[in-house]
């Protein structure tokens, strides 16, 4: 599984409910993608979330059946952290 990072922008406020959530998480079942943390911007209108899926296509995928925006899906190589290079 590869590791994406997806912005989403929404027009209003996000206001997910709790059964909101979860019906999402069943989408991203159904098509193999894993939903792993979300990020929620001051104003409520922009999340970036980061997911494991087979692709970036599953991605869309799974936020065309949530009715979600997927504005832009990048796929990640790696990861770089402050402590890793501190300790060199």
């Amino acid at each position: 599984m590869a590791l994406f990072m997806i912005e989403r922008n929404f027009a209003g406020a996000l206001n997910a409910s709790a059964a909101d959530l979860k019906a999402i998480v069943e989408i991203n079942n159904q098509t193999g993608v894993k939903w792993l943390q979300s990020f929620l911007s001051a104003d409520k209108r922009k999340t970036y979330c980061l997911y494991e899926a087979e692709s970036g296509d599953a991605i869309r995928e799974a936020a065309r059946r949530a009715g979600l925006p997927a504005d832009v899906v990048i796929e990640l190589a790696g990861e770089l952290r402050p402590e890793a290079s501190l300790a060199a």
